[in-house]
């Protein structure tokens, strides 16, 4: 997601040290950057669309003065990317400058709540409720701290913040939840940043801030306490033996792997989607006499299992169609009546911008969900809910994918309470158990690593591969079948496991590898007759299905048991165990994870 960086000196100017922390936040992905110090008691800011090398030439941030500083790197999430709604944000009387990494769910009521008292907003951001909030409790007498505190338990969502004012221009407050953030530690001067890649240069002596900690940054101290009772609290320093190539991804060797890890926030976030817009979506779908969900790659494996959300939860009929495929199939029968709702996670996909354009001129209503918030696919949908997965510098998806199935889930979810086809207690039910994804997710990886690295060694020296599911997990079978040949070039098969016997089942033969999903679902016992019908043949059987299933696990020649999970959401657990698979059978083979040969992140051309 976004980038922040911020720095306190003891003697002299911190607008270098700054601008080198934004080139070292680069690799986060961003639209647009900024920068703001404190001299002579006023605010001194630069910031502006574009990259930051590009805005320096224009507004040169070096020439910025003051000993301390913030600065950040912005992926949009409200607001298209602009001047405006680049970070740092100011309250009315321009004493107050923020930076923030994370999604504000209440920004809107507390907006409204600050318009009523007068406060006047710039820019689009849920960011820009904060610094306004500040202002009102300093108004009331609070010191800078207090006001930041007291603000920071009006927020719900996720935030990591820098925020400094002309008032009290000896230290930055920080404060986090469920965003990351890291203080530097070096003699007459610190440092605060969103992750350690932008401040290592300079030091390795770091404090990670829990949730729910906020600190006092100076030159000579940092004092960190308690949100919710400003109680201080101490938190150890951490020598770090990183480069700054490790720094980027976390400690972590490949962004692939790095990625997958995010899953448990990423899908939080996801989770964080505004109600307006999910509202605005299910008005268009359930207007809609043909709906089709349409997307490329990994996207398009989500839309095959939203089309299982869609009718079981919503008694919804939609059809799921890769994008390059739609004028040709089904153009000709597209009308006013049409709504396509187009998945794409850079929001650029040629062959999806393309077939909109086609349905456009006939009139059809383009709904969407993308990653990139000022995407061309953002410019000419009717409405759009953003999946806030950030950005994802692995070339191959992992956490997107993730995210666009919770999307897919919350529609349905509306839909099903707007079409009255579900009961209170569905409704209530199945809402737990979105919650539960990111704790549910963070288990599944605990679980999985170590039994799928040792796999990896043996899927190594395969041939091609079979993957087989059922109802909601043949999309699971698909996507898992697409990470692994992406990263490891091992031909691969996917298919409905009921299809099997149609003719794919003649490539059996002795020790062939067949990985079947299997959770313990309404198609489970159909899945058992798969098993036997490939074991008959001499195949190896490998599976993942639930964690207490006896019956397939004496059947299976390996498995990984997960926790029990809604049907319908059992792509978002059961399919990371394969993106797993697919990391270390690549480094198994000796190939590069994050840039898998001959692909793009954004496929651009037809």
């Amino acid at each position: 997601m976004c980038g922040i960086a911020g720095c306190i000196s003891k003697h002299g100017a911190v607008s270098k040290i700054l601008f080198n922390a934004l080139k070292r936040l680069e690799y986060r992905g961003y639209d647009s950057a900024g920068m703001c110090t404190i001299n002579n008691g006023y605010l001194q800011i630069k910031k502006d669309q574009g990259k930051i090398d590009e805005i320096n030439a224009r507004l040169n941030f070096l020439s910025l003065e003051g000993n301390i500083g913030i600065a950040h790197t912005r992926w949009a999430t409200h607001g298209a990317p602009s001047q405006v709604n680049a970070h740092p944000h100011v309250d009315c009387e321009k004493k107050i400058a923020v930076v923030h990494n994370g999604v504000l769910e209440n920004f809107l009521e507390i907006k409204q709540e600050l318009e009523a008292r007068k406060h006047v907003f710039l820019s689009k951001t849920d960011t820009e409720v904060i610094p306004h909030l500040i202002e009102e409790y300093l108004k009331l007498g609070l010191s800078f701290k207090d006001a930041v505190r007291e603000a920071c338990k009006k927020l719900r969502g996720s935030y990591a913040i820098a925020v400094i004012c002309v008032e009290e221009p000896d230290k930055i407050v920080i404060a986090r939840n469920e965003s990351p953030l890291v203080v530097g530690l070096r003699d007459d001067i610190k440092f605060v940043a969103s992750d350690v890649a932008a401040i290592i240069e300079y030091t390795n002596k770091v404090i990670f801030l829990e949730n729910g900690d906020m600190a006092v940054v100076t030159p000579e101290i940092v004092e960190i306490m308690r949100i919710d009772s400003g109680v201080l609290v101490e938190r150890r320093i951490t020598e770090l033996n990183w480069t700054v190539e490790m720094a980027s991804k976390g400690g972590y060797l490949h962004y692939f792997i790095k990625e997958i890890y995010e899953q448990p926030h990423t899908i939080k976030e996801a989770l964080r989607v505004q109600e307006k817009y999910l509202d605005l979506l299910t008005e268009f779908l359930d207007r809609g006499k043909e709906i089709f969900l349409l997307a490329s790659g990994t996207s398009y494996n989500a839309c095959i299992a939203g089309s299982y959300m869609f009718s079981k939860l919503a008694r919804l009929t939609t059809f799921p169609v890769i994008a390059s495929e739609f004028i040709e199939n089904y153009g000709r029968s597209i009308s006013i009546d049409t709504v396509i709702l187009a998945v794409s996670q850079s929001g650029e996909t040629a062959d999806v911008l393309t077939a909109l354009d086609y349905a456009r001129y006939r009139a059809a209503t383009i709904i969407a969900i993308t990653n990139v918030l000022g995407s061309t696919l953002t410019r000419i949908a009717r409405a759009y809910v953003l999946q806030n997965a950030g950005p994802e510098i692995g070339v191959a998806a992992s956490k997107t994918f993730t995210s666009q199935l919770m999307v897919l889930a919350l529609l349905a979810l509306r839909l099903a309470r707007k079409r009255g086809k579900i009961s209170q207690f569905e409704i209530d039910d199945f809402s737990d158990k979105l919650n539960s994804m990111p704790s549910l997710v963070k288990k599944v990886l605990e679980i999985s690593d170590k039994p799928v690295k040792e796999l990896s060694k043996e899927v190594a020296k395969f041939n091609s591969i079979f993957f087989l599911g059922r109802g909601i997990s043949y999309a699971t079978a698909l996507e898992a079948r697409l990470k692994v040949m992406e990263l490891t070039y091992i031909p691969c098969i996917a298919y409905p496991a009921g299809e099997s016997k149609h003719g794919p089942i003649s490539v059996i033969e002795d020790g062939y590898p067949v990985f079947f999903i299997a959770p313990n679902d309404e198609t489970r016992k159909h899945v058992i007759g798969n098993i036997m019908e490939m074991k008959a043949r001499g195949a190896k059987i490998y599976c993942v299905g639930s964690e207490d299933d006896r019956e397939l696990i004496e059947l299976s020649d390996w498995y990984l048991g997960l926790p029990h999970v809604h049907e319908l959401l059992s792509p978002v657990i059961y399919v990371i165990p394969f993106q797993l698979l697919a990391y270390y059978t690549a480094l198994e083979k000796k190939l590069d994870p994050d840039k898998p040969r001959n692909l793009a992140k954004s496929v651009t051309v037809l």
